[in-house]
């Protein structure tokens, strides 16, 4: 069912680069109607949006600032950014290590966490008209496990 396609297959030049072309024109315009209901409803970008789901997703909402940077995969100086917006809004606060003065945690605040349950509701709500909707179930988890296939394949080991 999920046969790789190898350098001798049957698909042309032209084929696989108009595929490629489909998944990235479907990725932003569906991107873009969840980034307009999500900066709308609570003036976040994604990029903050990104940084507070994977924070509620965390043991005690926090996690070190590098690993969040990471995880994100924001430049040092484009979390900070990103970071700075979120502390000024309440919605994280820096929290240094008691073992380790090298690390630093983001963490939610009460205010944070409150946001992110809700932009996540809201993103799962817009999610299932633009994604769902349309794919199905069935289709939509093969969506997630071919872009979980191609993340692995393609992402270089530390």
């Amino acid at each position: 069912m999920n046969e790789a396609i190898g350098p001798d297959s049957a698909v042309d030049d032209d084929e696989i680069v108009t595929w490629w072309g489909l998944v990235i024109e479907g990725y932003h315009v569906t991107a873009a109607k969840l980034a307009a209901a999500i900066m709308d409803g609570y003036g976040l970008p994604m990029a903050s949006l990104d940084i507070l789901l994977r924070l509620v997703r965390s043991p005690d909402g926090r996690m070190p600032m590098t690993k969040l940077a990471r995880e994100a995969a924001l430049s040092s100086g484009g979390f900070t950014k990103v970071a700075d917006r979120l502390a000024k809004a309440d919605l994280i606060r820096r929290v240094p290590s008691e073992t380790d003065r090298r690390v630093t945690y983001a963490e939610l605040t009460d205010h944070g966490l409150d946001v992110a349950n809700r932009a996540r509701e809201t993103a799962a709500r817009v999610l299932r008209e633009h994604v769902l909707t349309p794919l199905g179930q069935e289709d939509s988890r093969a969506l997630a496990q071919a872009m979980r296939t191609l993340r692995e394949a393609n992402t270089p080991e530390d």
